[in-house]
């Protein structure tokens, strides 16, 4: 029984350097993946998340050791972005012909946000759909209430490759319209907080092929450093709100993740 981490920031200082990683994960990251491997987690997809951490998550790609990932500007990072940036993410993806595009997507949380902001977020999330397309790769999407924006977003781009919409928070009626756009739902650690209801009752409404377990480590559990082990609870979680036996979970979920990274967008 062996599962996937389909979203680890295995890159991020917390997990990766010695001088900065959490005393208890023994300081190194093989430490960390060791960890996972002894519970299941047999797989990982790292995403980057600017153009500063390209470098450092490309080192880690391995693909024939189950380490598999994604380059790409978050929203967060949308500001500043130039005609140089995309060219830079063409060149590396062209020299990394089995990564994805990721971490892209729309974050339209917070009042305080302006539409000029919200317009840089989609031309820039707009250029990486296009660039996806073109290399005929998949995406690994960050959104947050901007689920209809994301939908016109891939329709303008025409963007049809499909991948994860990560970390889902959203409502039933937003993951069918995801999934009708193509791509699976990253149910992750939300799943840990027994007050969010809404994921829950989204993941007990999806079919089978609809959705893929992860993490988004080292984030998401406030001041505790998240890691990828962390992915079976969550799908010990996930199979029983499902009713299902948890081997059963396991399989379901690594047909999903084989289905993106194994067969042609």
């Amino acid at each position: 029984m062996t599962f996937t981490d389909t979203h680890c920031h295995l890159a991020d200082p917390k997990l990766a350097d010695p001088k900065l990683a959490d005393p208890k994960l023994a300081d190194t990251l093989p430490a960390v993946l060791a960890e996972a491997q002894a519970v299941g987690v047999a797989r990982f997809i790292v995403p980057a998340t600017s153009p500063k951490d390209w470098q450092a998550v490309a080192q880690l790609e391995r693909p024939s050791e189950n380490i598999h990932i994604a380059l790409g500007i978050h929203p967060w990072f949308s500001d500043g972005i130039d005609e140089t940036a995309f060219q830079q993410l063409e060149t590396e993806l062209i020299q990394h012909p089995q990564a994805w595009v990721g971490e892209i997507g729309l974050d339209f949380y917070g009042k305080e946000q302006t539409q000029a902001q919200r317009d840089t977020q989609t031309d820039v999330f707009i250029r990486q759909l296009i660039l996806a397309q073109n290399l005929n790769r998949r995406v690994i999407i960050h959104n947050l209430k901007a689920t209809a924006a994301i939908a016109a977003a891939v329709k303008t781009a025409g963007f049809t490759r499909g991948g994860i919409v990560h970390a889902f928070s959203g409502s039933v009626e937003e993951a069918r319209i995801l999934v009708k756009l193509g791509f699976k739902i990253g149910i992750g650690s939300l799943l840990l907080n027994p007050n969010a209801k809404k994921v829950r009752t989204t993941l007990q409404a999806l079919n089978d092929t609809d959705f893929v377990l992860e993490t988004d480590s080292p984030f998401m559990l406030g001041q505790e450093t998240n890691t990828p082990a962390n992915i079976r609870h969550i799908a010990e979680i996930a199979a029983e709100l499902r009713d299902i036996p948890l081997a059963q979970l396991a399989e379901i979920t690594e047909k999903n993740v084989d289905s993106l990274l194994h067969t042609s967008p």
